[in-house]
């Protein structure tokens, strides 16, 4: 029974994000109107079948919006999961498997980018280098880096002692083969795990400080920065924040479960 609980949470997460994936997609080709176009008369515009999301301040189509947020939001994500990911996939493989003078430079100034937390640190990187999503993406991927190593490198400390692993030794197998081909795929349940995990954080991250106004600026559109435009009105016209904070809490949830999923 529980078995079959957690197979259930797996492939409801799978299904709300190929939900939010499909609608993704469907904002890079299609959108019911320009997602920057102001309407005057159709300001504060309630969900109708005219705008199926209602519209803003400014009578644009939150529908239209929200699909581009979500592909900004999740594209960002995206990228910095990757980038931080298998950076730290690398430093933790590194630092597991051989250890030594290596392991405790690495590892030190790991454990220096650990002791601020990742929002903290991904913030202070966006005011040095400035907004825009170029920067972001740079900045929550250093941000990243040190929670990837440190599950990587523990992954392989297990497994390099493993026979299989020595075996490999006594055949001749280089440290590189033995990283990559031998312990690389035992550890990658977790990683992947920890790169699910870390796609909700980066959207968290993303979100935050887009609603700050130093993450992702205008005219492109954010679903943070969306509910900051919209913290205003929330009120008389609740719908322009509703809608972009339901599709982040999906998101969060998709990915969430289906990091569960993986863990179990």
């Amino acid at each position: 029974m529980k078995k079959d609980r957690r197979n259930l949470n797996f492939i409801l997460g799978c299904v709300i994000c190929a939900v939010m994936l499909l609608l993704v997609i469907l904002g890079f080709f299609y959108t019911p109107y320009g997602p920057d176009a102001m309407n005057g008369p159709d300001k504060f515009a309630a969900p109708s079948l005219r705008h199926l999301m209602g519209a803003d301040q400014f009578g644009r189509d939150i529908f239209s919006r929200v699909l581009k947020g979500l592909g900004t939001t999740g594209w960002i994500s995206l990228v910095t999961v990757a980038i931080g990911g298998l950076t730290g996939t690398l430093v933790g493989a590194l630092t597991g498997y051989y250890g030594g003078i290596l392991d405790e430079i690495l590892m030190r100034i790991n454990d220096i980018l650990t002791a601020f937390p990742s929002f903290l640190l991904a913030l202070v990187f966006i005011s040095v280098l400035g907004p825009g999503k170029g920067n972001l993406i740079m900045a929550l991927s250093i941000a990243f880096i040190p929670s990837f190593a440190r599950v990587v490198r523990g992954e392989f400390l297990l497994y390099r002692e493993r026979d299989y692993v020595k075996s490999a030794k006594l055949w001749g197998a280089s440290g590189i083969r033995i990283m990559f081909i031998h312990i690389l795929p035992n550890a990658l349940p977790v990683i992947l795990s920890s790169a699910a995990i870390g796609f909700n954080n980066a959207v968290l991250a993303e979100a935050s400080l887009s609603y700050l106004g130093i993450g992702v600026q205008p005219p492109d559109a954010s679903l943070g920065r969306m509910i900051s435009e919209a913290s205003a009105y929330l009120f008389s016209a609740p719908w322009c924040a509703v809608f972009p904070g339901v599709m982040i809490i999906l998101l969060i949830l998709g990915f969430g479960m289906i990091s569960d999923g993986l863990k179990r």
